[in-house]
Formats: structure tokens, sequence, C-alpha cells
């Protein structure tokens, strides 16, 4: 477990392999985590979509896909298991909340997040620097945009009263869904017309007011700038 020396945690050696910022999802993920934590460590990107991208990541990450955290222990290769990692050798940073039933609802929410939502993740991918009309409604898609609004509703409203993201203080859940967060503004969601009940809209604020946020929205300004493509 890293130590603290003067208040300050010491560079634990952490190298966060990630993909392009503005499209890169499941990179955000865990970056946030180490962020919003103030947990010590390097970044190093890879541009996606290149002839040379899969052979750069496998360089990196066995699985061939980003994001990848690269410790003294080997590489942690799925962002799950990033944050998980996280929160066991940084207890103190309560990336998963303290009471029990709190707890396993965020892993369970997490959880959800990990495995589910594939409708929602193919019709509506990460853009962060566009801005389009909502892609033509599935039924499929709508039940995903509802779940997650659900998903939302429920947290804030039995765990989230000392603090402005699901179960309070910022933890892993909200890492894990941030990236929807994302997509809801990129694709001008109307969240009323899918149950929200001012909850969702309020929680989307909260991920765009964090600083760490800013920070990568400002990354994705730079890098697509860089590109041309903006």
């Amino acid at each position: 477990m890293t130590t603290m020396e003067g208040g300050t945690m010491t560079d634990p050696g952490y190298t966060l392999v990630i993909g392009d910022k503005n499209y890169s999802s499941w990179s955000l993920r865990p970056w946030l985590s180490l962020k919003a934590s103030g947990i010590p460590f390097r970044e190093e990107r890879i541009r996606l979509r290149q002839p040379e991208s899969k052979a750069e990541i496998f360089k990196r990450s066995p699985s061939g896909k980003v994001p990848a955290l690269k410790t003294d222990l080997g590489v942690i290769y799925d962002s799950l298991a990033i944050v998980e990692y996280l929160a066991e050798q940084y207890p103190d940073t309560m990336l998963w909340p303290a009471d029990p039933a709190a707890r396993a609802a965020a892993r369970c929410a997490s959880a959800e997040m990990h495995s589910g939502f594939q409708a929602l993740r193919t019709d509506m991918p990460m853009d962060l620097v566009s801005s389009f009309a909502m892609p033509e409604l599935s039924e499929t898609l709508a039940n995903n945009i509802g779940r997650v609004i659900e998903v939302w509703k429920e947290s804030r409203t039995r765990f989230g009263q000392n603090g402005p993201f699901l179960f309070g203080a910022f933890g892993n859940a909200d890492a894990m869904y941030a990236p929807v967060a994302t997509r809801f503004r990129t694709y001008n969601v109307p969240l009323s017309e899918f149950g929200d009940d001012g909850t969702a809209a309020a929680y989307v604020d909260a991920i765009y007011a964090m600083p760490a946020m800013a920070e990568w929205l400002a990354g994705a300004d730079a890098e697509m700038r860089e590109r041309g493509l903006i």
C-alpha cells in the first residue's frame, strides 16, 4: 500500500495508458478515480483509429485495449479492475462507500455499467467536443437511457445526501457513469422525457463541475485542435 509523507501521497510509480480523450470512455473512468482522489500517476496516451494503434496498445496491454495501469505488480488492463485495485490500495480515498449497503449498491451499479447498456454505447459513442441531435430511438436505446436515470435516482435518493454524487462523495461508481453523463450532453438527450425528475440533470451538472473533468475536457479539446478536427 502506498504510504503518506507529510500528508501527501508518495508516487507509487503508476502509469495509466489511455486512448484519445475525446473518444475513449473506458480510459476516462480510472483516470477520474486517480485524479479526483489525488493519487499520483503518469499518463501515456495512444492515438486511436490509426493503423499502428492496435500494435502500440498490445505493447502495453495484453488485452489489446485501453486503459491499462502499469504497477509494480504488473499491468491491470480493465477499467473496473483498475478502480477496484485503487480502492484497495487507497482505502482512505473512499472510492467505495464505507457503509456496507451503499458499497454493495455502488458495486452493483458499477458492474451493471461495465457489462450492460450496449445500445447506448453503440448508438451514442462518446464524443466530447461535438454536439448532435438524439439518434434514432430504438426501444433498446430508450430502455438503456431510462435505466441509467433510474440507477442515478435510486442511488441519489438512498445514499446521496452528503454530496452531489451518486453516493454523496465522488467514488468509483461516478467514474463508471461519467462517460454516460457526457453522452447525455453530446446528444442533447431530453432527460425529462425518460423519467428524470431533475435528479439526473443535476448529476450531469455535478460531473461537469469537477476540476478533474474540466481537465480531461480541456485535453480532449486540445487533441482535436492539434489534429485540425475543430
